[in-house]
């Protein structure tokens, strides 16, 4: 970098004169830390932090918690699932309207756990909902391989897993630099990351703490000044180019490509993850025969627009007013990665 050599990362950002550009938090967690740290004061005016869809609830769609309404409510099984899917809200009710007209819904901290809940419990029908990226994929999976080794027959999976890739290429043109997702690329490696300059996108791989998300929005600045595609890896620490094999292996072992709904993306083709057919058994789907269910998200509802980057969550005519954390109307409010549960807790 030259002459950048000699400055702090920090005194990169607050000297920045180049040209504006948009860089897009793909990870919800980024965005909550770029409020926390107070990162974002130091942001001159022509640099713009704007959300991306990288919140696992935020992105999954209304017809998945239709979906596990219908089995909670209708088919009588219980709901093993992570806190926060539990108030965002469906097409009628979210799981927490479910669960006050009687259904079975249980927090559990991992899909290790809600296994571990169908052992002790072989009177109920077990359902995990899984939900997320490659970082928690491989996870559902143990669980599953878990389950056939215990011979357990009341144990499923409704499934949401979702890989970047096809996020990345749907997004290609919303922003000038994407912030990627530490803890997926920690998974998948870096060679998507790589492939994609050549397809004229830009990227760093940026870690959690405040000296990682600086270096990484310094090193953005510095390399979009030089005016063509450029992928740096700012979390060496933790992110290598091969990523982890093993995790990969287990993910290819139990699941296959599928097209699957993004909140605000629409169908993404070969964008989410499904059982194969030797493991339908645990496919809640399949098991369950689940009739076609779509869900209808509320029309005064942005969480879409939020994750595009087409407005930030103040944008919403709803947000702070009819829509907050007590009272979410959209997954965004609801998610503690969520842009607009950001936006809300740090009073922009």
């Amino acid at each position: 970098m030259g002459e950048e050599k000699k400055k702090t990362a920090k005194e990169i950002i607050e000297t920045y004169d180049g040209p504006p550009l948009r860089i897009m938090e793909v990870c919800g967690t980024h965005t909550h830390e770029n409020f926390r740290l107070g990162i974002r004061k130091l942001l001159p005016e022509q640099v713009e932090l704007i959300s991306g869809p990288g919140c696992p609830v935020c992105v999954t769609p209304v017809g998945f918690i239709d979906e596990a309404v219908y089995l909670a409510l209708e088919r009588g099984v219980t709901i093993c699932t992570f806190g926060d899917l539990v108030r965002v809200p469906g097409t009628e009710m979210s799981l927490a309207g479910a669960r006050a007209k009687g259904a079975k819904i249980h927090i559990v901290y991992s899909p290790a756990d809600a296994e571990k809940y169908a052992v002790e419990h072989p009177e109920e029908q077990v359902i995990f909902l899984s939900v997320g990226f490659e970082t928690t994929t491989p996870a559902g999976c143990l669980s599953v391989k878990q389950a056939k080794k215990d011979g357990i027959q009341n144990y499923s999976l409704l499934v949401a897993n979702k890989t970047m890739p096809g996020a990345y290429a749907a997004l290609k043109g919303s922003a000038d630099v994407f912030l990627y997702p530490g803890h997926v690329n920690a998974i998948t490696g870096t060679e998507l990351c790589e492939s994609l300059v050549r397809e004229g996108v830009s990227g760093v791989v940026a870690g959690f703490t405040a000296k990682e998300l600086l270096t990484a929005l310094a090193v953005s600045l510095v390399k979009y000044q030089e005016g063509k595609p450029f992928f740096v890896n700012c979390y060496p620490r933790v992110v290598t180019r091969e990523g982890s094999r093993e995790a990969q292996a287990l993910v290819a072992e139990l699941m296959e490509s599928c097209d699957s709904e993004w909140r605000g993306l629409g169908v993404i083709p070969d964008s989410g993850l499904q059982l194969k057919e030797e493991w339908q058994d645990y496919d809640a789907r399949k098991k369950y025969q689940m009739p076609k269910i779509e869900g209808k998200p509320n029309p005064a509802c942005r969480c879409g627009d939020v994750l595009q980057g087409k407005c930030k969550p103040s944008d919403c005519k709803v947000f702070a007013k009819g829509c907050t954390p007590q009272h979410p109307i959209g997954a965004c409010m609801v998610s503690n990665e969520g842009a607009c549960s950001a936006f809300y807790m740090y009073g922009i």
